[in-house]
């Protein structure tokens, strides 16, 4: 029997606010007349001008991409996938911008694999997520990034194969990229078995007090780097180090290890309920405002901003 890919995401160029709202009211009303649930999750101000051009169109769920998927990791659990399940056994109709140009470097990276990962997560799966570049208000590596992230690309209002599509696997571990150095007035603990866990959580909660984190998102730091030390005490040997240091508007807490991070979404797939363990880097993306990894062949590095 044959199997049709029903899976279809196109990168939507646009140099002007007329051509992102034709590319991308054209898209949701198609879906909407065929009886498809439709989610704009889009940042401000393109937001609010999207609402306003679809007020009165039923069947449209929206969200503010800047809030929803302030950490690109939230993305695929906790928007992309959750509104799909939400309408299991229905096709789902998505708008998902998750770059725009305020966007930072250290972000980027995590924002480029999600797009990456989308064709992997996705396929087989009956959807259509379109996802809209600024083409005057993004670098010009972003915009190449795009068509090497998108199997289709609507440029002008004309669908086009990407002529630089790469293999999901292959793109998400190009932006498996080195993290800044740790500065060197960061603060670090070393830990090696599981007595160190309680030492780790008092480390963190000081830092966090005295950066003048509120006491919720404190304990949310706490809690995710507990998860991920915990993790390097079940799934690797010689233990790990936590460093910690402030930079404007944000406390950073890093996790080393010498364990390799194979699987590339980890962290951005939930786990199967059934099964134990695999949620210390879900629950990582959830409570941190970024979370940025990268794998090596010696070891994992695992960063986490947090603002106040």
């Amino acid at each position: 029997m044959t199997v049709v890919e029903t899976f279809d995401h196109p990168g939507l160029i646009y140099r002007t606010f007329d051509e992102y709202l034709y590319g991308t009211t054209t898209f949701v009303r198609s879906a909407v007349e065929a009886g498809e649930p439709v989610l704009v999750a889009v940042p401000e101000p393109n937001l609010t001008r999207l609402r306003e051009a679809l007020s009165g169109l039923s069947g449209v769920d929206f969200a503010d991409m800047a809030v929803a998927g302030r950490n690109p990791g939230r993305i695929l659990p906790g928007v992309l996938l959750r509104f799909a399940a939400a309408h299991a056994g229905r096709r789902v109709a998505i708008i998902g911008e998750p770059i725009w140009p305020a966007r930072t470097a250290v972000e980027y990276p995590a924002c480029a694999a999600h797009e990456a990962m989308i064709n992997a997560v996705f396929q087989g799966r009956d959807a259509a997520i379109l996802c809209p570049y600024d083409a005057t208000g993004l670098e010009l590596s972003r915009l190449h990034d795009a068509w090497r992230t998108h199997p289709v690309m609507i440029v002008g209002g004309a669908r086009r194969p990407s002529p630089w599509y790469a293999d999901p696997f292959a793109a998400a571990a190009d932006f498996n990229r080195p993290l800044p150095d740790v500065p060197a007035y960061a603060d670090a603990l070393a830990y090696h078995d599981v007595s160190c866990l309680t030492t780790i959580r008092r480390f963190v909660t000081g830092r966090a007090t005295a950066a003048g984190l509120s006491a919720d998102r404190a304990d949310d730091l706490v809690a995710a780097v507990n998860e991920l030390a915990e993790n390097t005490l079940v799934h690797t040997s010689g233990g790990g180090a936590v460093s910690v240091w402030r930079e404007p508007g944000l406390l950073v807490c890093q996790i080393d290890d010498h364990g390799y991070l194979a699987d590339p979404f980890a962290g951005r797939i939930p786990p199967d309920p059934r099964t134990e363990g695999g949620r210390g880097l879900i629950l990582a993306h959830q409570l941190c405002d970024l979370v940025r990894i990268h794998a090596r062949d010696d070891g994992t590095s695992i960063r986490l901003h947090m603002g106040g």
